[in-house]
């Protein structure tokens, strides 16, 4: 079994959903992994992965709106030393993924016709986003 890493540097300009499916898809490619599994990891507590609706996008503006009633920045929360977006952002990444694992046939990712794999930003400022890819096959 062969593996490839790569670290991706993914800039954000704060709270929304940043398309990544195309980056990832080449660093498939790069691996030469015909089948196997993809391993995405987020090294951050304030941003998610997900695999979401990629054709609409208010499907993922009622997932920020939804989000956004379930954990609102006007709490009172006793984390609060980088600013009122700091602790709702923890939250709302604990209840979402730092992590997806996806597979491999034919040197792609096998995601659905409707699929794309974002990075969603919690916070309201820029942030360079770390992802860990990791191909094994």
């Amino acid at each position: 079994m062969s593996h490839y890493q790569k670290l991706l540097k993914i800039s954000t300009t704060g709270k929304s959903f940043y398309n990544i499916t195309a980056k990832i898809e080449a660093a498939v490619a790069e691996s030469g992994v015909e089948t196997g599994l993809c391993t995405l990891f987020l090294r951050h507590t304030s941003a998610s992965l997900v695999i979401q609706e990629n054709a609409d996008p208010d499907v993922l503006v009622d997932l920020a709106n939804f989000m956004t009633k379930l954990v609102p920045e006007s709490e009172k929360y006793i984390h609060d030393a980088e600013g009122p977006d700091d602790m709702p952002a923890h939250i709302r990444t604990a209840l979402t993924h730092t992590s997806e694992h996806i597979p491999i046939n034919r040197g792609h990712l096998v995601l659905g016709t409707w699929q794309g794999i974002y990075i969603w930003e919690h916070r309201q400022r820029s942030h360079v986003r770390e992802l860990v890819v990791h191909v094994s096959g």
